[in-house]
């Protein structure tokens, strides 16, 4: 049992310690917004409190935690406080491990204080299961005693013949936040970076009246690696599909897919009207990924017969909503960045203006065409279309996801009793 003495009041579950759970703690230990932390790793981590410790303060993307949280000057501060109940102190917040446990109804919450928990494992994806699922589920938190779980992953549900139960939803930092619901939602998927990123480049487009008429949408993430891929060149598991994740992450360019522009449909409703076109690609990097846009537009003429929509007129809706509504969560840039310029950028995307470009066409339509869509006419129809590229960077771990995660998270906790 879990010693509630050395819990923190306000403090924040945390179960996993992966490149999520991790760089969330990291996050929220320079927030300042939780007294403490109680982190489930679920199994004992190699011959102590000392390697979670130097695990926690070391990080091979970021630096070390002092270094990246406050600058050079900053100094290591973690200590350990009590070993028989797993006790850190890192930089005078208490860390409470837990390891006892990996199925989440088993989890000490409520023995601990916890009220709200992040599950960062990308082990329980599915809001369909019950508490009792033998592997685990999402509501297994809450019945170890949290009021609410959020999901640093979509939903994916086993049985595709189910719907999203009434207490589960997907909410996006700065997109749909603030329709949770306390007093229903108890299960909620913070979606994942790349929709993170996606939904805040479609936001002040949609908002736009000469923007929101979108015919056709597609988009490709240069993704950076992730561990679902492998060191090494390794045989498939039973029943894989796909063959790619399992080659060497070092020297490939891996095709892949994506389920963004469906996630992104549970936040921005409007999305499944457009439909959209999207694929993955992963490249050797170890952090920090693009998405490349492509979207077509319905594009009305100016007086000079010069299309209204055109690089400068999506650059200054960019620009006016990282200076507006989305500011410091969308940010716009002209200086023809590289993928390590944006590590560690707070921001949901990053728009690189320097490299937006359109094109304005007509879509013809002769008398046959017309006639084959039971149109009786001898007319000839001329449909002005711009279509345009846009590029938005994105720190997939800390700066844009986690950043977006966290806020939510501080959100939530801000709305229970």
């Amino acid at each position: 049992m879990g010693d509630s003495s050395n819990s923190p009041e306000n403090g924040l579950g945390i179960n996993g310690l992966g490149r999520i759970g991790k760089l969330t703690l990291w996050y929220q230990l320079q927030e300042n917004y939780f007294d403490g932390f109680v982190v489930n790793v679920g199994r004992q981590v190699g011959n102590g409190l000392e390697d979670i410790a130097h695990s926690l303060g070391t990080d091979s993307t970021y630096g070390s935690i002092e270094k990246f949280l406050f600058g050079t000057r900053g100094e290591k501060d973690i200590k350990i406080i009590d070993r028989g109940d797993n006790l850190l102190q890192i930089f005078g917040k208490p860390v409470k491990i837990l390891d006892k446990h990996r199925n989440p109804r088993d989890i000490e919450w409520r023995q601990n204080g916890v009220r709200l928990v992040v599950d960062t494992t990308g082990s329980f994806d599915d809001p369909t299961l019950s508490e009792d699922y033998e592997k685990g589920s999402l509501r297994g938190h809450l019945a170890a005693g949290a009021q609410k779980v959020i999901n640093s992953a979509p939903f994916k549900m086993k049985d595709k013949s189910k719907k999203i139960p009434p207490d589960a939803v997907t909410l996006i930092y700065g997109i749909n936040h603030t329709t949770f619901n306390p007093h229903k939602d108890n299960i909620i998927s913070a979606a994942s970076c790349t929709t993170t990123g996606l939904a805040h480049m479609m936001k002040p487009l949609l908002e736009k009246k000469e923007t929101s008429n979108i015919l056709t949408a597609s988009l490709s993430t240069i993704h950076a690696a992730t561990n679902s891929q492998k060191v090494l060149d390794s045989l498939p598991a039973t029943g894989t599909s796909d063959l790619r994740k399992n080659r060497m992450v070092f020297n490939n360019i891996i095709l892949s897919t994506t389920g963004a522009a469906d996630t992104l449909e549970k936040v921005i409703p409007e999305i499944e009207r457009i439909g959209f076109m999207a694929d993955s690609v992963r490249v050797p990097i170890d952090t920090v990924s693009l998405i490349i846009l492509n979207l077509t537009f319905h594009s009305c003429l100016n007086q000079k017969n010069e299309p209204i929509i055109n690089r400068n007129f999506l650059n200054n809706i960019y620009k006016e909503a990282a200076e507006g509504p989305q500011k410091g969560l969308l940010c716009y840039s002209e200086d023809q960045n590289v993928s390590s310029d944006l590590k560690g950028k707070l921001a949901a995307i990053v728009i690189e203006g320097h490299d937006t470009h359109t094109r304005t066409g007509f879509i013809h339509l002769g008398p046959e065409m017309l006639k084959n869509m039971d149109l009786d006419t001898d007319n000839e129809l001329n449909i002005n279309v711009t279509h345009s590229t846009l590029f938005g960077w994105y720190d997939n771990e800390y700066g844009s996801y986690v950043h977006c995660l966290s806020k939510l998270i501080e959100y939530i906790d801000g709305t229970l009793t």
